[in-house]
């Protein structure tokens, strides 16, 4: 299981680094759960990062807006991204989430065919009005996309877990799997919940709270100490 740390900085970027993370995923917790950061963030931060490590970048929690959404991953792709991850928030049902993706991926390949495209659906998505998380996973494989993810919506102190069990995450998984595609979850996942992602065949864990001073993914920051507990952790498994 691959560990993705997600920054909102260069300086933040390299604590992420030297921690040991597995994926530097670049994002804006100031603009939502999966935030867009800016071009110049992803480009200094994919310089600083090793050769052979991946750099991520969220472009938002995204509206129903097909084209607007494919300029921003256009947008991503060219500073330097190697996973493209798109947050389907202003998508309401299948067929508004796959338009959305068909899109990006179509935008996204065009530039840089080795890129990985993540579909990101939300575990609290009747909160936003939003796609149904369990259909993420067949508008990732419809669209072309790589990765299917499950974030939460609302950063309020509640995690992944308090809206899908285990498992509603081994259905989605398995689910994904199917397709052949890798699955990613997050949303505000502690240290003591990794095992039980590890054991249901999760491919990565995004994390940001965790990895910060404090626990906060707003007022904290990431910190090299942090991120080495969490990737012990899993190195344990």
């Amino acid at each position: 299981m691959l560990l993705l740390i997600s920054p909102i900085n260069s300086e933040e970027a390299l604590e992420a680094i030297e921690g040991g993370a597995d994926i530097v995923d670049v994002k804006n917790p100031k603009e939502g759960s999966l935030g867009a950061n800016f071009p110049w963030v992803i480009r200094n931060i994919r310089k600083l990062t090793p050769e052979g490590m991946h750099v991520s970048a969220t472009i938002g929690d995204v509206p129903y807006k097909p084209g607007t959404v494919s300029l921003a991953a256009a947008g991503a792709t060219v500073s330097g991204a190697d996973y493209i991850k798109v947050g389907l928030y202003g998508t309401k049902n299948y067929d508004e989430a796959l338009e959305v993706m068909k899109n990006v991926v179509k935008a996204v390949r065009e530039l840089k065919e080795d890129a990985l495209v993540v579909a990101a659906g939300y575990a609290d998505a009747h909160r936003v009005g939003a796609v149904d998380p369990m259909e993420i996973p067949r508008v990732a494989a419809e669209a072309g996309a790589d990765i299917a993810m499950v974030d939460t919506a609302v950063k309020d102190g509640k995690t992944l877990f308090d809206f899908m069990d285990v498992e509603a995450q081994a259905r989605f998984t398995d689910e994904t799997h199917k397709y052949g595609l890798k699955t990613a979850l997050a949303g505000s996942v502690k240290a003591e919940q990794l095992e039980t992602l590890y054991n249901i065949g999760c491919d990565i864990v995004g994390i940001r709270g965790a990895a910060c001073v404090g626990g906060d993914r707003n007022t904290g920051k990431i910190h090299r100490s942090a991120v080495s507990k969490l990737k012990k952790v899993i190195e344990n498994f």
